[in-house]
């Protein structure tokens, strides 16, 4: 069993690739918070989205053997996982006919303390994109905080995909700029 000590990245991915149960349950003490974070972010609800973290851990110990070190690091291999899940969950018929039943009354009684967890407001990222203009708001709404990949960004706002590219990277530029005035 892994201890709660901090590991090298290379002995927890041998560990995860081999098939040893305790790097999952490692990984889950360690990460599920941030991944959690990423999902609830692109689906809002809850209950679905900690189901879609149990189907995300499920999904990196069955894919553990596809993980390449060169590619990347291990959380963002496991976050790209974590967001297409979301997203692929977003696209699903069940999400969109849930969708569109889903009643108002479920935002009009939620208390304000209820409506700010795990929202960028908290971190005063929200207040930072608003400083931005307002071609480029319309893009990281939509991809970042609605999970739009740029293609579907593209068509959404029928727009060339060459140009909601350079939008997002012109307003990452932009919120890196902000952020860093921060600290």
């Amino acid at each position: 069993m892994i201890k709660a000590r901090e590991i090298e990245e290379n002995e927890l991915v041998s560990r995860l690739q081999e098939g040893d149960k305790s790097a999952i349950e490692y990984l889950y003490d360690n990460y599920s918070a941030a991944l959690f974070g990423i999902i609830h972010r692109i689906l809002t609800d809850r209950d679905l989205a900690e189901d879609t973290l149990q189907e995300v851990f499920v999904r990196i110990w069955n894919n553990a053997q596809k993980y390449k070190a060169n590619k990347g690091r291990l959380f963002t291999w496991m976050a790209n996982i974590a967001r297409n899940s979301a997203i692929d969950v977003t696209r699903s018929k069940s999400f969109k006919k849930s969708a569109k039943v889903q009643s108002l009354d479920n935002n009009v009684y939620q208390t304000e303390d209820e409506s700010r967890q795990t929202r960028p407001e908290l971190i005063g990222l929200r207040d930072k994109v608003k400083n931005l203009d307002a071609k480029h708001i319309e893009i990281i709404e939509i991809i970042y905080y609605k999970g739009f990949t740029q293609a579907e960004a593209a068509e959404e706002l029928e727009m060339p995909l060459g140009t909601v590219k350079s939008r997002v990277k012109i307003a990452l530029r932009e919120l890196k700029k902000l952020m860093t005035i921060l600290f």
